[in-house]
């Protein structure tokens, strides 16, 4: 049995990491809690709450475990912010003074 990316469910921002179901001894320990939670829930008196959500969450935090999701590397960054401000004082510099060195300066910039 294969788990693609789509099927990484999401539950109250829990993300379960069902990848670890690829192993034959977590999958049985998921399916041994799973069965043992509703087999309690059997046993539950007409007055108390019950609960199914948080019992499937439990169990997949427990055999499962959180998917971490992988930290991006910011793409705007200082260099990128400094050629920004760069870029935009050389189109001031143009826009106050179209002359061809101001010209010169912006063009000079983009590269």
């Amino acid at each position: 049995m294969t788990v693609s990316k789509q099927t990484v469910q999401k539950f109250d921002g829990e993300i379960f990491n069902p990848r670890k179901l690829n192993e034959l001894q977590i999958r049985k320990q998921y399916q041994i809690e799973f069965k043992n939670k509703f087999a309690a829930l059997g046993n539950v008196s007409d007055g108390e709450d019950i609960n199914i959500k948080e019992n499937i969450k439990t169990s997949a935090k427990e055999s499962l475990g959180l998917h971490e999701l992988k930290q991006n590397k910011p793409w705007f960054d200082e260099e990128c912010l400094g050629f920004f401000d760069q870029r935009k004082w050389a189109k001031m510099q143009w826009l106050q003074d179209p002359t061809q060195s101001n010209v010169d300066n912006l063009n000079n910039v983009r590269q």
